[in-house]
């Protein structure tokens, strides 16, 4: 990669259409790339804000909220699933126009800067939640907010990646920042967890009294936000949109939305592998969460795995998965993002099994094959992306997505009710009184299962998009 683009001044191309390229045709094929400086600034917003997925939403908060000092572990839970589901409503019927709009406006950068910002507040505020019921609710709200203002900040910057990168090197940037969101959440959990959750006197010299350690562990993740995405907004500028995609710039979300169902309507007339692709990615997209989600509930039930056994297993579960994406963008731009999505679902549903039939043997099982499953999704999270960057039309990378946010979320009920289903039928099966937990992990391969076998029905992303500078449908 080089830095020809670049100079020393920040990311801010010529604001005169022509430059950008005519109208119509793909966004990735009007890019002239970032360079080594903007590529390292756009995957820093990741390394930034992966606090929030890693440490809140995952290993750390969602743990302390749901624990017993805010009530009954029954009645937590499923305020906490409650809360969830309303926020991921919202992400569904907010992302593709939020997105549309940074499209019509040229503002991706401004509103990922001002996302990120309170990102970074809600993650500090939840210093507050103290360990008493009467927090509850406030813990709930902070992170069902959180994790919306997240997941549109993630839309902004996925749609950045057509800037950044170029139809060459796609594959590579791509697992790049998803690898530098892995390590970086890695580290900072460990930081975290030896420093502030683990020993009763935090680094800071405070007694962890009344979960000070996890309190004041919030205020680190947003203290890490504000500073580890300032070269993303150093270096990376707003451009206007390019001449002819929208023909303006504000409107009323009643519009928008009807702009964003004539969007779907014309990628199904003209370009339907865009279409099945997101229809696919929701599918095991849900699967590759679902093998994070309930990685640790199967190593903690059903091979006797400790809390301490259960952070190292994720840490270097981290850490694989995040060397595996990067190394692994190689092969997305040599043999394509299909191949290595493929690739990456058979081996994980392959591996998903054996661990089923082999749970009797034991915590090597898991360990062998709970490392190579965590190697497989971050690639395929990766090229998944890389996959629609190489579709996406000029001058609707927000809106476009923004429909990757929202199918994602449609279908996020699938891999929770696939897992407990097969519990259930894991004791029709073995006998009421029987363990039966690893059977959910076969109600994970299913999902994963499904969205492979869909996936390998669309065809390959081949450079073309809904329509070719000529104005004729690429893809019939």
């Amino acid at each position: 990669m080089s830095d020809h683009s670049l100079g020393d001044s920040p990311i801010s191309p010529s604001s005169s259409p022509s430059e950008i390229g005519p109208s119509g045709g793909r966004s990735l094929s009007h890019s002239r790339g970032g360079g080594r400086r903007g590529i390292v600034a756009w995957a820093m917003w990741d390394w930034g804000t992966q606090p929030f997925n890693t440490v809140i939403t995952t290993f750390i908060f969602a743990v302390y909220i749901t624990s017993s000092v805010f009530g009954d572990t029954d009645s937590t839970s499923q305020s906490l699933s409650l809360s969830t589901t309303l926020a991921g409503l919202a992400v569904a019927l907010l992302a593709p126009v939020l997105g549309q709009n940074a499209d019509r406006t040229g503002h991706t950068v401004r509103n990922l800067r001002w996302l990120t910002w309170v990102l970074a507040v809600f993650s500090a505020a939840l210093f507050f939640v103290a360990p008493r019921p009467a927090y509850l609710w406030l813990g709930l709200c902070l992170l069902g907010v959180g994790s919306i203002v997240s997941e549109i900040a993630s839309v902004n910057s996925n749609s950045l990646l057509d800037r950044v990168a170029t139809e060459t090197n796609v594959g590579k940037v791509s697992g790049f920042g998803w690898g530098m969101g892995y390590l970086g959440g890695i580290i900072v959990l460990i930081v975290i967890y030896f420093g502030f959750v683990r020993p009763e006197v935090t680094w800071f010299g405070i007694l962890n009294e009344d979960s000070m350690g996890i309190r004041v562990a919030m205020i680190l993740c947003g203290v890490w936000t504000l500073l580890f995405t300032i070269p993303t907004f150093l270096v990376l500028r707003d451009i206007p949109p390019p001449a002819g995609v929208h023909k303006r710039t504000r409107v009323s979300p009643f519009y928008a939305y009807r702009s964003l169902f004539r969007t779907i309507a014309a990628l199904w007339r003209s370009q339907r592998q865009t279409v099945y692709f997101l229809l696919a990615s929701a599918l095991f997209r849900d699967g590759l969460a679902g093998v994070f989600a309930f990685g640790a509930v199967i190593a903690a039930g059903s091979f006797g795995f400790s809390t301490g056994d259960v952070v190292i297993f994720g840490a270097a579960a981290n850490i694989i998965a995040g060397l595996a994406t990067m190394a692994v963008g190689l092969l997305d731009d040599k043999l394509g993002p299909k191949t290595v999505i493929i690739g990456s679902l058979a081996c994980l549903v392959v591996s998903g099994t054996l661990i089923f039939f082999l749970h009797a043997h034991g915590t090597v099982v898991f360990w062998i094959l709970g490392l190579v499953m965590s190697g497989c999704v971050g690639p395929a999270q990766s090229a998944s992306r890389s996959f629609l960057a190489r579709l996406v039309p000029a001058g609707r990378d927000g809106e476009i997505f923004g429909l990757y946010a929202t199918t994602g979320r449609v279908v996020s009920f699938l891999s929770p009710a696939a897992f407990g289903a097969m519990i259930g039928l894991g004791h029709l099966v073995l006998g009421s009184g029987e363990k039966a937990q690893h059977w959910g992990i076969l109600g994970i391969v299913l999902v994963l299962a499904a969205g492979l076998a869909v996936m390998i029905a669309v065809p390959p992303a081949a450079g073309q998009s809904a329509l070719d500078p000529d104005g004729s449908p690429a893809v019939r």
